[in-house]
């Protein structure tokens, strides 16, 4: 049984809040664990938006050896806020996304936006989609007829620095882009990536999960 230790309640009710997220779009998600010196990293792909999200949880106590694919739902119901604590549940067999994971290093800086900006991009994103529903007959609307528009629009890219603007879109939904020092968009190798002092979602340029590599965001 491996027990974590957060660095105090404020950890531990961040890693609540990202995992209730991650199950608001997938009450089955699973989410890979990897410990990092006095943090450990907690990587999930929200269903529908196509990326690679990671949470960097403080530690009190080193948990150098930990890698483990879990039930987001599990280690929810594992969490003990007041004792900022966690027993790790028993592993399950991960989907593909969680073997796959970003490169640990080499990331360049392609962009420094403001959250503002970014929170704002979105803001226009969900506007225009909801103008060009209301746009279509009632009786057309139908799922594929609402994917299709919703793509065209998550998909263009931020900038012209390749990343789509559904990743930016996950961001805000996952509670990263909070007030605070500005993200940055970071490229390495066929990897994109948005970091925010409170975590980070990375797609491939291709617009998929996939490709090797094993690191911490």
């Amino acid at each position: 049984m491996t027990k974590l230790r957060f660095a105090d309640e404020g950890e531990a009710a961040d890693l609540c809040a990202f995992l209730t997220r991650l199950l608001h779009y997938d009450r089955a998600a699973a989410v890979r664990l990897q410990g990092a010196g006095e943090a450990v990293a907690v990587y999930g792909s929200p269903a529908s938006f196509e990326v690679l999200a990671v949470r960097a949880v403080r530690l009190a106590e080193p948990a150098e050896s930990l890698d483990v694919t879990v039930s987001a739902g599990e280690l929810l119901e594992a969490v003990d806020e007041g004792a900022a604590a966690a027993v790790v549940p028993a592993a399950v067999t991960g989907p593909a996304w969680a073997g796959l994971l970003p490169p640990r290093g080499g990331w360049r800086t392609e962009s420094a936006l403001t959250g503002e900006e970014l929170r704002g991009l979105v803001a226009a994103a969900v506007a225009e989609f909801r103008a060009l529903v209301e746009e279509i007959p009632p009786q057309e609307r139908t799922r594929s007829a609402l994917d299709g528009t919703g793509r065209r629009i998550w998909s263009r890219t931020v900038d012209g620095t390749g990343l789509p603007v559904r990743a930016v879109h996950a961001a805000q939904s996952l509670g990263f882009l909070r007030p605070g020092p500005g993200p940055q968009i970071l490229s390495c190798g066929s990897w994109l990536r948005l970091r925010t002092p409170y975590g980070s979602v990375a797609v491939r340029r291709a617009g998929r999960l996939g490709g090797l590599g094993v690191g911490v965001l």
